[in-house]
């Protein structure tokens, strides 16, 4: 899917940032910049793109640079002009995609420039206080009934009039608020800042003086009555950085437990002064952030985990340190980083466009919004005709059971409801609307319940026209819609000749790699084991228990298998967890078992072995090779079971024995090294063959180097991502070649010199 962002964005560019609305002017004739085969390119389309792509850059204006970028989109024109000559265009999920993509496009024209500035700054303003406050909410819906909207507001103020009388507010939320967090918060919200709540609830505490109780609000919720308990100079954000291990609520408890001491070990060593950015490397297990030293985006007041934004704005100086905080997502240690001041308006302001027009605060602009567009498009009603929809509304309606045939003689059914720029809605429209959108309305009012399908459906309708004419009312947006047509287009087209050609042609990439095997070689390198260990001692053990070769398993031995008194039938439940055994061994080949079996006192010795044998048995019956199994019978009377010892070849097994105790005792790799993969290789790699003992960075190494590779080609299997995309690459070219002779290009260079300013 990132390429077709990519083809997108190649002709959309930087104009979702901000869409300056400019009116369209047409010609009768528009100039030509070039000509592809029979079809023109209008001169004013490449203008436009080449200033809106190009207009930062320091070659803008150049004839190196139009030359350039009149290349580049004559090849992507001739692409999009193959796509439209097989019909690409025409397909329906062409269609789908296109629509979907121009509703996107359409929402920044669908606003009101001036109120969306105004409530951009009025957010801004509010960011440097933080309001501490109470409610308390009565619940009523958006589009409730008049007269239960009525019932809700007289209970709200009934509730305040005993909080003024003096009785205690949280009490009272306890008591009385229709909110759940309330019976254990008794309405404390906290700390918060704006864009944090609905815009009117946060309008009514940033007013509401401290100690004062506001008059009801309502919001979509229902109606609130706030207490606002103190208000401070805002926090601002803070940028810190953090070193994690995981551990979550539902994992294993041996898990959590060795978890806790990674991160204590981890807390004690960076306390010690070992190098943070090392450690985050090395350790840290959130990917995201472990390559760039644990940084994490800036973030303010109510943005975080409690637990951890708590820590973290305790944190005073540059490069203080939490202690470890537990998160449902783990362990942190977190460094402070630095603590910043709410910065400046014109820095913030792309960011406050995009969340005031998600947040509640868009409701404002699109009532001002649907006003322009009422005026600007002469938005007249017929009197006659409203009363005659609205004179249909009975008691199915508001039980969700309305249904509409138009009589045939019903000269109104026929008739306009309204007009927007003289189109005509007709009546019998709107109520097969109704008749679709209705739904049970328990105790309303059936006009109440008409008027507002009748307000959603004028709503609609206006912004549909609306949408309907953008393109002939905005240059920008007809550009936009066209460039990201163009590019699904491209899209196509594009994964078919190039992207996944180059994955599906074998043959073609196994003659492209032989032609370019000069680009595709190894630099010189040595296969290498080195273990990497906190102190002589350890490191020692660990060499001393690799060259075994096999390794004990540590983690999640299976439980034992439990047998029948005096005989080999298994317990009940045994099965499930000999399935789980053997599903175990099937997916990973390194492991071995060992079975030894048990009898009880009482029971006949030879027992013992037998249930072993059942038990290799079983797992052979599930596809396991009888070399990997290997069974022995205890001596000594104990319980009617047969136990486990799993070892492995991997050294990830000796890893987890090794770190029983100090979880970052030993790390142990086996592969080849190119010189700047590892440092501890990189100081012994010109000695050849051998074993090293290195000291570096607190750690000890022993490197085993056991071949020099010498620098040589790349077999396609190790060089297949960059093989694979040269190859893609060299099918775009040949592509290209085809498509300019298939369609001539004709330049029009008086035309193209036009945009030389340099």
């Amino acid at each position: 899917m990132h390429k077709r962002v990519l083809y997108a964005g190649f002709m959309a560019g930087a104009l979702l940032a901000g869409c300056q609305a400019s009116k369209s002017s047409t010609t009768a004739k528009q100039p030509v910049i070039e000509t592809l085969g029979t079809q023109p390119v209008p001169a004013a389309e490449f203008a436009y793109v080449y200033r809106k792509n190009n207009s930062t850059a320091p070659d803008f204006g150049t004839r190196a640079s139009v030359t350039e970028y009149l290349d580049l989109y004559t090849n992507f024109k001739l692409k999009v002009l193959e796509a439209e000559q097989r019909g690409l265009d025409t397909t329906q999920a062409f269609k789908r995609e296109l629509d979907g993509y121009k509703q996107q496009l359409a929402q920044p024209y669908l606003t009101e420039k001036s109120v969306t500035d105004q409530l951009v700054r009025e957010a801004y303003d509010r960011m440097s206080k933080e309001i501490n406050a109470s409610h308390i909410l009565i619940r009523v819906t958006p589009d409730a009934d008049p007269k239960d909207t009525l019932a809700a507001y007289q209970k709200v103020v009934a509730l305040r009039q005993r909080v003024l009388g003096g009785e205690d507010f949280n009490k009272v939320a306890r008591e009385t608020s229709e909110d759940p967090s309330a019976r254990e918060n008794g309405g404390r919200l906290g700390y918060f800042t704006a864009m944090q709540m609905v815009y009117p609830f946060e309008t009514a505490a940033y007013k509401t003086p401290v100690g004062q109780v506001s008059q009801p609000i309502r919001t979509k919720y229902g109606y609130h009555i706030i207490k606002v308990n103190d208000a401070r100079p805002a926090q601002g954000e803070i940028k810190v950085a953090h070193l994690m291990i995981r551990a979550t609520p539902g994992m294993p408890a041996a898990d959590s437990v060795t978890a806790k001491k990674k991160i204590d070990e981890l807390y004690a060593r960076l306390k010690r002064g070992e190098n943070w950015d090392k450690l985050v490397t090395q350790f840290s297990e959130d990917a995201g952030s472990a390559t760039n030293g644990g940084e994490l985006p800036p973030f303010g007041t109510n943005r975080m985990i409690p637990s951890f934004e708590e820590a973290a704005f305790k944190l005073q100086k540059k490069g203080d340190l939490s202690a470890p905080v537990q998160t449902p997502y783990g362990w942190h240690i977190i460094k402070l980083i630095e603590k910043q001041t709410v910065p400046s308006f014109e820095a913030m302001e792309p960011t406050l466009k995009s969340k005031v027009s998600k947040d509640s605060r868009s409701e404002l602009n699109r009532t001002a919004f649907l006003k322009r567009i009422r005026t600007e498009n002469n938005f007249t009603e017929n009197a006659a005709a409203k009363d005659y929809v609205f004179a249909k509304a009975d008691t199915t309606l508001t039980s969700g059971r309305f249904k509409y045939t138009p009589a045939p003689k019903d000269k109104l059914a026929n008739a306009s409801l309204f007009t927007i720029k003289g189109k005509p809605y007709l009546t019998k429209d709107f109520l097969a609307y109704a008749q679709q959108n209705q739904h049970p309305r328990a105790g309303s009012e059936p006009r109440y319940a008409m008027q507002l399908l009748y307000d959603q459906y004028v709503d609609q309708s206006l912004t549909d026209f609306e949408k309907a004419n953008l393109e002939n009312k905005y240059e920008d947006y007809r550009m936009l819609v066209k460039e990201y047509r163009d590019g699904i287009l491209l899209f196509q087209l594009m994964d078919e000749k190039v992207w996944s050609k180059a994955i599906e042609d074998t043959v073609g990439l196994q003659k492209f790699f032989a032609a370019n095997q000069s680009n595709y070689q190894w630099e010189p390198r040595v296969q290498a084991t080195v273990i990497s260990a906190a102190t002589p001692q350890v490191l020692a053990q660990a060499k001393a228990s690799l060259a075994v070769g096999r390794y004990q398993v540590v983690r999640n031995v299976p439980a034992a298998a439990t047998f029948k008194t005096g005989s080999t039938d298994l317990a009940s439940g045994s099965s499930l967890s000999l399935d789980q055994l053997a599903n175990r061994l099937a997916t990973d080949e390194a492991l071995t078992v060992e079975i030894t079996g048990h009898v009880k006192r009482g029971e006949t010795p030879t027992l013992a072995g037998r249930r072993a044998d059942k038990v290799a048995a079983y797992l052979t019956t599930k596809g396991i090779d009888k070399t990997r199994i290997r069974t022995v019978a205890a001596t000594k009377p104990t319980v009617a079971t047969a136990s486990f010892a799993l070892t492995s070849s991997s050294t990830a097994a000796l890893e987890d024995a090794l770190n029983k105790q100090n979880p970052l005792a030993v790390q142990i790799m086996q592969r080849s090294f190119q010189k700047g993969d590892n440092k501890a290789v990189d100081e012994v790699t010109s000695k050849g063959p051998g074993t090293y003992n290195v000291q570096k960075d607190g750690r000890y190494y022993a490197v085993t180097i056991e071949k020099v590779l010498p620098a040589g080609p790349k077999t396609l299997a190790e060089a297949r991502g960059q093989a694979t995309s040269d190859y893609q690459n060299y099918l775009e070219k040949e592509w290209i070649a085809q498509l300019r002779q298939r369609y001539p290009v004709t330049i029009n260079q008086a035309e193209a010199d036009k945009l030389i300013t340099k």
